[in-house]
């Protein structure tokens, strides 16, 4: 991951709460409420967030998802069903047995009558 794309992303984050907080300090209703103001800073901060930092949240979860796909490449799942396939045509129980062990539960059946 770029470092340097979440540190950007983090500041500007930071700044979209910070600023409107320290705006709404100056006001006197908020110097009482500071709780208040805190929450209407993170509103704005979000709002301003969603319209302005797309871009860089774009860029900082490219670069989570490249570094987590290079970090553990691991098996898809069509592919473990490939292999299960694979084990009962070839007549090996055991291993298909162990790998549909890890499978959630089938379909209900109906009986008729």
């Amino acid at each position: 991951m770029k470092a340097r794309s979440a540190l950007v992303y983090t500041v500007l984050r930071l700044l979209a709460f910070l600023i409107p907080f320290g705006l709404l300090m100056l006001l006197p209703i908020f110097q009482e409420l500071y709780w208040l103001a805190a929450i209407f800073a993170a509103v704005i901060g979000l709002s301003l967030s969603m319209l302005f930092l797309r871009r860089p949240l774009a860029q900082v979860t490219t670069d989570l998802v490249a570094r987590r796909e290079s970090r553990a490449p691991r098996a898809r799942d069509e592919d473990d069903e490939d292999a299960n396939v694979d084990a009962l045509a070839a007549g090996d129980s055991a291993s298909a047995d162990v790998a549909s062990a890890d499978e959630g539960p089938e379909e209900e059946r109906t009986v008729s009558n």
